[in-house]
Order: structure tokens, then sequence, then C-alpha cells
């Protein structure tokens, strides 16, 4: 297929408030993950990986007046869109080609909505919060902010959106229905989200410890990250930033609709959306050097996902990390986070840590990687694993 190029990226997270910030975050092994400051809930005692600027802050930032109706999913999402444009040298007021944005987010609004539904009948003052519920509205606040997209979707499969959100993305390039893509996911934490997860019981009261024999649970997190790809044809040769010599070079999505919730025992989705990223890129396993793992922390994700690693991989297995215990779980966005992450990774030859690693589980081959390590690699493999079965892998690769 086409050689698809990264040519920007933008983040916005619990580690930091932009790309830079989040790259030396993870060379300091500083994570994220906090009590709650921000969401107004009874349920403190659980913490959570939120990013470190209140709404108003995020307001300000952008130069949105404060009497425009906004969520928080949007904001984030229109701080990350601005760095991946200014990162790609789009320039807004000069562009010609058809440009595509495609947003994962499932909670959309709703941290506007909670606050305000309970009245909304009798006080009909809220109720431009309450039409930014659901997700499309997000999506739509955010390309409108820009005003430069030839087409504007969303993708809501739970924690595999964003990743979607991608793989759309670089099939619009494929078919040449885009020239450029803007691609990722956005997601606050709200009520719905924290007591959602906790009536699943899969929320931890201390930091998560992903793919850890004592693992409890995650830790929800929030935040927006976004890609910029385009085609290789559209790539100035003479371009030498260090995202522009990255490529997305496969990409697959699979659903076993095991359970709504629940993954798999034996990994069978995820075993096969990892196997036919692999055929998609046309790469073996040993190809792989490195795999961010979807990595929870539940007792059901990590054993499932070890399980398709080591059916998939044998004993010949890459390193394996869960960034979640930097950012918490970001849920429809952890695709996008990921994939930013991924690609520092190949940029600057390097492995993250899997944090508060301490006991191997018993049932698993390996051990994740429980400390920062420089080391060469060409191919990084991103897992982002959805409710229902929806599982998504990609792959990025130096060009």
């Amino acid at each position: 297929m086409d050689k698809i190029i990264i040519s920007g990226m933008g983040i916005v997270s619990a580690i930091g408030n932009n790309v830079p910030e989040t790259l030396q975050s993870l060379r300091e092994n500083r994570s994220g993950i906090a009590p709650l400051r921000y969401l107004q809930t009874a349920h403190t005692e659980f913490p959570v990986g939120e990013v470190k600027m209140s709404n108003e802050e995020m307001i300000e930032s952008l130069q949105i007046p404060k009497n425009q109706p906004t969520a928080r999913t949007s904001l984030m999402g229109m701080l990350a869109v601005r760095e991946a444009l200014e990162n790609a040298g789009i320039k807004l007021n000069a562009f010609q080609k058809r440009v595509a944005f495609i947003n994962g987010t499932t909670v959309g609004g709703m941290d506007k909505s909670e606050q305000f539904y309970l009245d909304f009948i009798e006080n009909d003052t809220k109720n431009a919060y309450i039409s930014t519920h659901d997700c499309g509205a997000c999506t739509e606040m955010i390309a409108d902010y820009f005003g430069i997209f030839s087409q504007v979707d969303t993708i809501s499969t739970a924690c595999s959106s964003a990743a979607n959100a991608i793989l759309l993305g670089a099939e619009l390039l494929k078919s040449r229905r885009a020239d450029i893509v803007v691609a990722g996911g956005a997601e606050c934490i709200t009520k719905f989200h924290l007591n959602g997860f906790n009536t699943l019981k899969i929320l931890d009261t201390k930091p998560c410890r992903p793919f850890d024999a004592t693992r409890a649970g995650l830790n929800l997190g929030e935040g927006a990250a976004y890609i910029v790809m385009q085609r290789c044809e559209y790539r100035d040769v003479r371009d030498e930033r260090p995202q522009s010599q990255i490529c997305l070079s496969g990409y697959a999505n699979t659903c076993d609709a095991f359970h709504q919730t629940a993954s798999s025992p034996n990994g069978e989705g995820a075993y096969l959306a990892m196997k036919k990223v692999l055929e998609n890129a046309g790469l073996q396993p040993a190809d792989i050097d490195y795999i961010n793992a979807h990595g929870t922390g539940t007792g059901n994700n990590d054993l499932s996902e070890g399980a398709a690693i080591e059916r998939l991989f044998g004993t010949e297995k890459p390193p394996v990390s869960s960034t979640k215990s930097f950012t918490g779980h970001t849920t429809s966005a952890s695709g996008g986070v990921e994939a930013v992450i991924s690609i520092l990774a190949l940029q600057n030859n390097f492995l993250p840590a899997n944090l508060n690693f301490k006991n191997k589980i018993e049932e698993l081959n390996f051990e994740p990687i429980f400390k920062y390590s420089n080391i060469h690699i060409q191919n990084v493999l991103s897992n982002s694993f959805g409710f229902g079965g929806n599982d998504t892998s990609l792959i990025f690769s130096k060009i």
C-alpha cells in the first residue's frame, strides 16, 4: 500500500500539555497519576490521570470567548490538534488540499450534561451545554475551531476509538478520498466514566500496576492526542523533521464479540488483531522491537493480552510495557495517546517503562519493561482493545 507518513502530532495528557513535556515525563519515569482535582465527585478514593489544566485555563489558551459553550473533551482536543497542525507545518489560512478530521470519543460532553440535566426542563439557560452531550457534537466543536476540514467523522468504539480513527484515516488516504488526515481521539473523565468503571469493580485505589501479579484495576485518565498523516507523495523531500521519518506501516481491527466488557481468556481478539496487523504491514513477529500494550492493569485484560502475545510471538517476545501507568487509561483517547508515545519511542530510540511493576504474573512467561532504557528500535506495535471485543493494533515504523 502507499506509504503513510506521520507529518505531525500533538498531545495533552496527565504527563504533559504538549509533545516535549510528554517526552520528558517518559524519560524521567514521572507518572501523572494523582488524586482527583477537577472532577466534582464523592469518589475521591480513586487516583486518576487528569490533564493538569482547568477548563478556564484551556479556554484562555485557545482564546475562546468565555460565554461560548464548550466541553472539556473538546477543549483538550483543540489543544492537541493545534499542536499537531503546528508540528506538521500546516498553514491554516492558505490550505488547499482535502483535509479530513477523524476523532475518537465516547463520553463526549457528558461532563457538562451531568451538571445541568437535572433541571434543564425547568431551567433552559444551560441548554446549550446539554447539546454538547453526544460525542459527535464534541468532534464538530473541535473541527469548527479550525475551520479547515473537508470531512469530519466520529468513531466511538470505546477504548479502541482513537486507534480506529487512525485506521479509518489511513483508509481515506489509501483510497485517495483525502490528501491529509488528522486522526486520534479525546476524552475527559466524567462521573459516568468513574461510576461505570467502579460498578464493574475494575478501579484501583492505588496507582495501577499493569502486568503485575498484584494488579487490582485501572486508573482512569483523560487527554487528547492526534497524528497528522499524509501519503508519501505529499511529503517535501527536504523535510527532515523527526516525525516525518516515521510511517504507519500497518493497521488491523478485529472483533471477537466474546463479552460486553471482558476480554476472552485466551486473548483470541487480541491475537487476531496483532496477527492481522503484521500481515497488513508485511512484517514477521521477529520484526517487532517493542509492544506498547493495552495493559489496563485489570486481572482480565493483562492475562488475556499476555496470553495473546505469547501465542503470537512464542519464546522470542519483544519488550512489552503499558504506558497507562503514566497517563491512566484515557479510554477512547488511548489509541491516540499511545500512538504519540510509540512514535516518540521510535524517534528517540527508547523503551518506556511499565511503572509500578514488581511481581511477575505466574501464568505468563515474560515480564514487562520496568525501567526506561535506550535501544535502537525500528518497528513498534501499539494495541488498543475496546469493550465488546473491538480490538485494534497499529504498527509504526522508521522509514
